[in-house]
């Protein structure tokens, strides 16, 4: 009895285990969209899975899939259709996981002005952001109802996409965040519609990524992430005020109307298995973008994306 009772003292008295430490980029400043990631870390759930999870936000939001396959992140957060195209550029990187699994970008008009189907576009002017991959995705739109990049003006606005809308500069804006923009716009006393590019031609895809240096990667550690974060997933579902307040505690300027209908919105949109990788969309979506001649040619989904959960 004594000798359990000295090996209890013992076990009392031995420090912790060391955590663990990993590095997450993100794409952006904080913003709902990243709601597991910070719920986790604030419920503790990085912690029980042993890691020590330095989030950061990018000073450049280019710069996120440039440091993971650098190897100076061990995760970083970017999109499909981006990965798309650093893959055929050479850059070491595979999709590991998923944050967000539908897509947010939306073909976004006034919801009282001129344009009601897409085809009213015809002789208009369409605001973006980044060219490239919205140019093929405004060309998919636009053919399903026979029209072409020709028959409308794109202006780029840089990341002034609501604004230049409200104010009528543009028709209508590619780049538009459905859980954002439009909130936006509601709250300014301007309200929007989105086209779904996913309703309008456009293969369906995950707007949000966690992405890796499948090289250099630690497969444990991101294994033990994606547990965190799918935890903390299924408690923001199932608690969702409750987790608000958590994550808009973290810093005074979540705590306002934009981003709390933002995070009401975004909520149905998590991955809730952020492992598991559905190798279809992938391979339509490499399908879509050497079809619009965005990449030379299609790379097989095991070139783009691993199943971590599979391994």
């Amino acid at each position: 009895m004594r000798l359990i009772l000295s090996l209890a003292l013992g076990l009392m008295a031995a420090p912790a285990l060391a955590q663990e430490k990993m590095t997450v980029i993100l794409d952006w400043f904080v913003n709902p969209d990243h709601g597991p990631i910070i719920v986790a870390d604030e419920l503790g759930y990085f912690a029980d899975q042993g890691l020590d999870v330095e989030i950061i936000a990018p000073a450049d939001p280019s710069d996120p899939p440039k440091l993971a396959a650098a190897g100076k992140a061990d995760l970083a957060i970017s999109y499909q259709p981006s990965l798309h195209l650093q893959v055929a550029e050479g850059l070491p990187l595979k999709r590991v996981g998923t944050l967000i699994a539908t897509p947010l970008n939306c073909l976004l008009v006034l919801k009282d002005g001129p344009i009601k189907s897409i085809a009213d576009l015809k002789g208009g002017k369409i605001g973006f952001s980044v060219a490239g991959v919205e140019e093929a995705i405004l060309t998919a739109v636009l053919g399903t109802y026979d029209l072409t990049l020709d028959d409308i003006e794109m202006v780029n606005v840089n990341w002034s996409l609501s604004p230049s809308l409200m104010t009528g500069q543009v028709d209508a804006v590619i780049g538009a965040y459905r859980n954002f923009e439009l909130n936006q716009m509601e709250i300014e006393g301007v309200e929007g519609r989105c086209f779904f590019i996913e309703e309008e031609g456009l293969p369906s895809y995950d707007e949000l990524i966690y992405v890796a240096n499948p090289d250099l990667m630690n497969a444990d550690l991101i294994r033990r992430f994606m547990a965190a974060t799918e935890k903390a997933t299924q408690y923001m579902v199932n608690h969702p005020q409750k987790s608000w307040e958590i994550f808009s505690a973290t810093a005074p300027e979540l705590q306002d109307e934009l981003n709390e209908k933002a995070w009401i919105d975004t909520l149905p949109r998590f991955a809730l298995r952020p492992l598991a990788l559905d190798q279809g969309r992938y391979a339509r979506f490499e399908a879509f973008m050497a079809g619009a001649g965005l990449i030379p040619a299609v790379n097989p989904v095991s070139a783009l994306a691993v199943d971590l959960s599979a391994e």
